[in-house]
């Protein structure tokens, strides 16, 4: 059956192919339409300047450079895994850095009773603490990071021994004192 209406097509096809739609057709059929299937008429494509192309790329590229300099900032807050360069240096620094804490909490206690020499110790101490701080720079930076490491866990240790040194001679001194007062007590 299709066959022949193929065959029916092909030998009338000059037939059909005489009638032509009228030109307003389509024109017609849109009235009969309601309003919201109405067809959009075609957009002009949009044409960008150069000035507008190159301040695009101007603002995608500041935009890219502050992205990377937070980045860096923020790896470098994020410090260097000691642990990665020595775990037993990193040990040591976790271990004298709590150490050095709770000393200086003990060393706090003295700026009520005695400020001036309280003063003198955290000088000493914030002077030690300042070149510690410059060795952990350095230390992202460094080709051999295990011995600037290393140098960062000795100042430690000085700290260390220093606070004890201070310590020693807040209770000395307060020794000192207490044997002062005993003596004006028995007199």
């Amino acid at each position: 059956m299709s066959k022949r209406l193929e065959d029916f097509i092909k030998m009338n096809r000059e037939e059909f192919d005489d009638l032509e739609p009228s030109a307003d057709l389509w024109q017609k059929i849109e009235k009969h339409l309601p309003a919201e299937v109405v067809l959009p008429k075609k957009r002009e494509a949009k044409t960008f300047s150069l000035s507008f192309v190159m301040r695009v790329a101007a603002s995608v590229i500041l935009v890219m450079g502050i992205g990377f300099v937070l980045y860096l900032r923020n790896e470098k807050k994020a410090g260097i895994d000691y642990a990665a360069i020595n775990p037993t240096y990193a040990k040591q620094q976790v271990h004298y850095t709590s150490l050095i804490e709770s000393k200086r909490n003990e060393l706090k206690a003295l700026a009520k009773s005695d400020p001036q020499m309280y003063k003198e110790f955290t000088a000493e101490i914030a002077q030690m603490d300042s070149t510690y701080k410059k060795l952990n720079n350095d230390l992202a930076t460094s080709p051999n990071q295990e011995r600037v490491l290393r140098a960062m866990i000795r100042n430690l240790q000085i700290q260390t021994e220093v606070l004890n040194q201070q310590l020693s001679v807040i209770e000395q001194y307060n020794q000192m004192k207490n044997d002062q007062k005993n003596e004006t007590k028995n007199i």
